[in-house]
């Protein structure tokens, strides 16, 4: 999760662009982004439902310290694990939050084999603040590392 609506919502968007319509979103929710957090949600879910997809069930994993490095790790084993043990088809974004966040996002989606990790990398600052449709494609490289390496 992160403090900034576009740095969570355009990967999503970029993810549905190309056919990943999640019916289950995971968030993470800690005191620094608990003003936005409502917001943010409300929003991932409208975009799910604007892609066609059904209104997504939420799940969030509150840290108490945003350091907790367990806990963020464990965000990711179990409903990945779940989802893999049901068949289904996992992603994780590695966009938006602290770097230490990405990082640990990232290396969770590598280890526990996600189906997909995603990152949307906006190469024009000027660009940021906006939303996904409103970005010029040149300056959008929406990245899967399970596909890169």
């Amino acid at each position: 999760m992160s403090t900034n609506l576009e740095a969570v919502i355009n990967p999503l968007i970029a993810g549905c662009d190309e056919g990943f319509i999640p019916d289950e979103l995971h968030v993470t929710k800690n005191p620094g982004v608990s003003e936005q957090f409502d917001d943010i949600t409300a929003m991932m879910e409208r975009v799910v439902i604007e892609y066609g997809g059904d209104a997504p069930e939420l799940f969030v994993t509150q840290l108490e310290e945003e350091t907790d490095f367990h806990g963020i790790v464990d965000h990711f084993r179990a409903p990945i694990a779940r989802v893999q043990e049901e068949g289904g088809t996992t992603a994780v974004d590695v966009t938006p939050g602290r770097k230490f966040m990405s990082a640990i996002a990232f290396q969770a989606g590598i280890q526990f084999e996600a189906d997909h990790v995603y990152y949307l990398y906006v190469s024009n600052n000027q660009f940021y603040g906006r939303l996904y449709p409103d970005v010029p494609r040149p300056v959008a490289e929406f990245f899967d590392f399970q596909e890169v390496f």
